[in-house]
């Protein structure tokens, strides 16, 4: 916790004062251009990744980048979706997985979840990606998971087609998705076609 303190004190002596104009702007205006979905992994860090402002991004983490289907009833991350697209009005929507993502090597290395019901439970919403990878031709773990993470954007852009605001700006042409893996041991981005992810 000291050094969570110690950054705010840093930021209020050091990077604010630079920047007061820009958060006196955003504390009356928010219209970030992107939705930017990633996982909760510590590692991952949107705002870093994409070099962009506060303001920029409209931000959803969950563990494994996923995106529930639409369905009956309200959830945060369906929630966060429909305001982010028919409220805010974002143009891109970019759902990034990355390399070594703990809940794409738990799918992918059948790993026993017995004592942690919970996340079993939140990652049932792979089994699409599960299936994708299932498909691909089969490799060493590593390569196991990297193909899971690949058929994961992939399968969770399909998810997120499903919810009506944006199969509404889809439809409108308002929108675009995109799918991103990103590398975290080389900085990498690599590009998941939308036409695969997509139909």
């Amino acid at each position: 916790m000291h050094k969570l303190q110690d950054g705010y004190t840093r930021f209020r002596e050091d990077v604010y004062p630079a920047r007061a104009r820009l958060f006196s702007r955003l504390a009356t205006d928010h219209r970030p251009g992107t939705l930017f979905i990633g996982c909760s992994d510590a590692r991952v860090v949107p705002e870093l990744i994409t070099q962009s402002d506060p303001g920029e991004l409209f931000v959803i983490r969950t563990a494994g980048n996923l995106v529930p289907a639409y369905g009956p009833g309200s959830d945060g991350v369906a929630a966060s979706i429909e305001y982010a697209v028919a409220v805010l009005g974002v143009r891109d929507i970019v759902v990034c997985g990355h390399t070594a993502c703990g809940a794409m090597t738990v799918l992918a290395e059948g790993h026993d979840l017995g004592a942690a019901p919970v996340i079993a439970d939140w990652l049932r919403h792979a089994d699409a990606s599960r299936a994708r990878a299932a498909a691909a031709p089969a490799g060493s773990g590593a390569d196991r998971v990297t193909t899971l993470v690949r058929a994961n954007v992939a399968a969770q852009l399909q998810n997120l087609a499903t919810h009506p605001s944006v199969t509404r700006a889809l439809a409108e042409g308002v929108i675009a998705l995109h799918g991103w893996v990103f590398d975290i041991g080389a900085g990498t981005v690599e590009t998941i076609d939308d036409a695969l992810a997509v139909s």
